[in-house]
This record gives C-alpha cells, sequence and structure tokens, in this order.
C-alpha cells in the first residue's frame, strides 16, 4: 500500500465510503420496515427497488461525464449531500399521513443523487494508488465497504427498533461527515482538456469502450444476470417476519449477512490476490451465490438462513474484485467515469431490478419460491456464460494488454 500524502488520501477516500455505505444501509433498512409495516405488500416494496434505479438509466450520459470533467471528490461530495437531504425528508414523511406517492418520489430522488455518486468515487479510486497495487486496493476499499454495509443494517434494524424514524436523521448526519472527508481528499493532478463531445457521444462512450473489451463486458453482464435473478435483498423484510419471525432486529442481521461474507473474503484477497484462472473463479463464485440462493429459500431456521447470506456475500466479493480490477486496469483515466457510469448502470440494475423480479415473483408463487427460482436462474446464466462467453472463460490474468481506448 503506499505512503505519505497518497495514504492519507486512500484512508480518506475509504472513510468517506464506509460512512456513507453506513447511512445507506441504515435508510435501507428504515425505509423497508416502513414501507412493508403501512403497506404488508411485496409489490410495495419490490416498487422501492424500481424507484431508486429508474433515475441511472437516463443519468448514464451527465453522470460518467460529471466524473471524466469535473473534480471527482466534488462530485462525490455533491452526491452524498443531496442523499443527506433526502435522508432528511424521509424522516419527515415518516411523521405524515402523506400517500405512499410521495414516498415514491423521495426514493426517486435518492436515486438520482446516488447515480453521481459511484462513477465518481470508482474513477478517483485509480489515480490514488500505483497500478500493481490497484487489485489489493479494490479488494480493500470493497472490503472496507461491506465492513459498514454489515454493521450499517444491524445498526439501522437496532435503532429503527428503539428511535423509529429518527433512523433517518442518523443516517444524514452520517452522510454530512462522509461529504467533509471527501473534500479533505487531496486535489488530484489536472487532467487534460477533454475534446468537444456531443450528447450522443458522451452518451455511448462507455458502452462503445465496453463493447471493444469483452471479457470486461461478459464479466459486467453475468453479474447483471445473475444477481437480477437470484437477489432476495428486497424479500428479507418478509422472511424475517413472516418466515423466521425475527423481527426487525433480525432484518438488520440478515441484511448484514452479506457483508459480513464480502468483509471475510475481501481482506483475504487484499492479501492474496488472484493471478491466474479468473474466468473461471468468476464463473465458480457465480455458481455458490446461486447454490445459496436456493438454500436460503429453502431454510426455516435464521442461523442457517444467516449462513446463507454470509456466502451470498462471499460470493458476491470474489465477483466483484475481478470485475472492478479489470474495469480499473484497463481503462484508461479519461474514460474511468463513463465506462463507471454504464457499470455503475449494470451493477445498479442487477440490485434494482432484481429487488423489482423478486417481490413479482414472490407475490405470484411466495418468497421462499422466489428465492428457489431466482438461483436456479443463476445457475443457468453461469451454464450459459461457460458454454457461449469462450473469452470470459478462458481469461486468465486480469490485466488485458490488448485492451485499448475506444
Amino acid at each position: 500500500m503506499p505512503n505519505g500524502p497518497v495514504r492519507r488520501d486512500l484512508v480518506l477516500l475509504v472513510s468517506s465510503r464506509v460512512l456513507g455505505g453506513l447511512a445507506l444501509q441504515m435508510t435501507s433498512v428504515a425505509l423497508g420496515w416502513l414501507v412493508y409495516a403501512r403497506t404488508g405488500s411485496a409489490y410495495a416494496l419490490s416498487l422501492l427497488g424500481l424507484f431508486q434505479f429508474l433515475p441511472m438509466i437516463p443519468l448514464v450520459a451527465v453522470t460518467g461525464h460529471a466524473a471524466d470533467q469535473y473534480d471527482r471528490r466534488k462530485v462525490a461530495a455533491a452526491s452524498m449531500a443531496a442523499q443527506a437531504a433526502g435522508a432528511a425528508a424521509l424522516f419527515g414523511f415518516a411523521g405524515s399521513s402523506l400517500s405512499m406517492a410521495w414516498l415514491y418520489a423521495l426514493a426517486l430522488l435518492l436515486g438520482s443523487a446516488r447515480a453521481f455518486m459511484m462513477p465518481a468515487q470508482r474513477a478517483l479510486l485509480p489515480t490514488l494508488v500505483a497500478p500493481e497495487e490497484l487489485s489489493r486496493a479494490v479488494a480493500l476499499t470493497s472490503s472496507s465497504s461491506q465492513l459498514a454495509l454489515m454493521v450499517g443494517p444491524a445498526l439501522g434494524g437496532v435503532v429503527y427498533a428503539v428511535a423509529g424514524p429518527a433512523t433517518f436523521l442518523a443516517a444524514a448526519a452520517l452522510l454530512a461527515l462522509a461529504v467533509a472527508l471527501s473534500l479533505m481528499i487531496g486535489r488530484p493532478a489536472p487532467r487534460p482538456p477533454a475534446e468537444r463531445e456531443g450528447v450522443w457521444t458522451r452518451a455511448f462512450a462507455g458502452l462503445v469502450y465496453l463493447r471493444s473489451n469483452p471479457v470486461l463486458l461478459g464479466a459486467i453482464t453475468l453479474d447483471l444476470f445473475a444477481v437480477l435473478l437470484g437477489g432476495v435483498t428486497s424479500l428479507l423484510p418478509i422472511f424475517a417476519r413472516d418466515i423466521l419471525h425475527a423481527g426487525p432486529e433480525g432484518l438488520g442481521l440478515l441484511q448484514s449477512g452479506p457483508a459480513i461474507g464480502a468483509v471475510l473474503v475481501g481482506f483475504g484477497l487484499a492479501r492474496f490476490q488472484i493471478r491466474r484462472r479468473a474466468g473461471l473463479v468468476l464463473l465458480a463464485a457465480v455458481a455458490g451465490y446461486g447454490l445459496a440462493t436456493i438454500l436460503f429459500g429453502v431454510s426455516r431456521n435464521f442461523a442457517l438462513s444467516l449462513a446463507c447470506m454470509i456466502a451470498l456475500g462471499g460470493f458476491d466479493m470474489v465477483s466483484v474484485v475481478i470485475r472492478q480490477t479489470l474495469e480499473q486496469v484497463n481503462t484508461p483515466d479519461e474514460m474511468r467515469g463513463r465506462v463507471g457510469a454504464v457499470s455503475s448502470v449494470f451493477v445498479a440494475g442487477s440490485n434494482r431490478l432484481g429487488d423489482f423480479e423478486s417481490g413479482m415473483v414472490a407475490g405470484l408463487v411466495g418468497a421462499p419460491a422466489a428465492a428457489v427460482v431466482g438461483g436456479l436462474g443463476s445457475i443457468l446464466v453461469v451454464i450459459g456464460a461457460a458454454v457461449f462467453a469462450r473469452s470470459l472463460r478462458d481469461a486468465d490474468s486480469l490485466d488485458l494488454p490488448s485492451a485499448k481506448p475506444a
């Protein structure tokens, strides 16, 4: 790991991401419990995820361009400041008699603000470490963020059980602190002036670049469809209250489970890097993700269900490190924001649309059957990738020397 000012800046970036992730998960627990308590509907939970994802699609040209054109520290800070305002507004909604339409409008605004954060933070990381240290830095930052995700849901569940909607105000305070830390990162070296580009060029530059790198595109697409089909996060309030009878504290622990697994695996990958057969490792990890989802769907024991959620996070962390290292190592700096914006849409799409899909299926056949069907779908995606995506299956190193700017 780097020393001196660079190390300080990396610590500030990691700390800002940790606080932002902590606030995000606390908000997620409080929001999910609030919606399900008011509606008792799996459909309402699925719509919550959908409304947080939808803004990312039309904003992809703007968010990526902002990360490549402007100071990435300030872009991330502005995003978190807007999220803090949104969390405070959710506190006001919880104490009102406003209709659910207003809550979905707030979810839409929160999703719009978050769309700017991920491309800016991810594009900033490679400027703080040497290329040969990037894989370890990705594992370290991802596992540190997951550490916050591990604590956040459990803390959110406990705080909500004690203080109710005041959880949203606590999340807003954490986001305000994250803003301050982000702005303390040293000013990066000035980038050369970007060429003037038309709106359509900016909108599709990230997609064009990904299309020219089939291994990277395959890794992102595999994750998209596996999590889209196998995600169970939106169903956790149903499992916690109706199936496992665990209450809001149990919900917080279940939502912390993936982060526990991710932290354990992430810090392991920071110590022992993936150097060979990256494609096969990725396929095996996604298959393990599907198997853990199936077992979670059939479990009626809280300890076993929590173990399944921990396994989900561990397998997903392997995928995250491989995917993000491929992206950061093989993307030129002037393109990182736009490629990151497209990647963020894929990642958020897998999570949010996966929440929507899971909610719809759960409304038809029940939450346990929806989890089993989703896990089977993830395994089928892996089989399809192994057969048809040969470039991904045969990928060995995370460094693709043939990758060129689009």
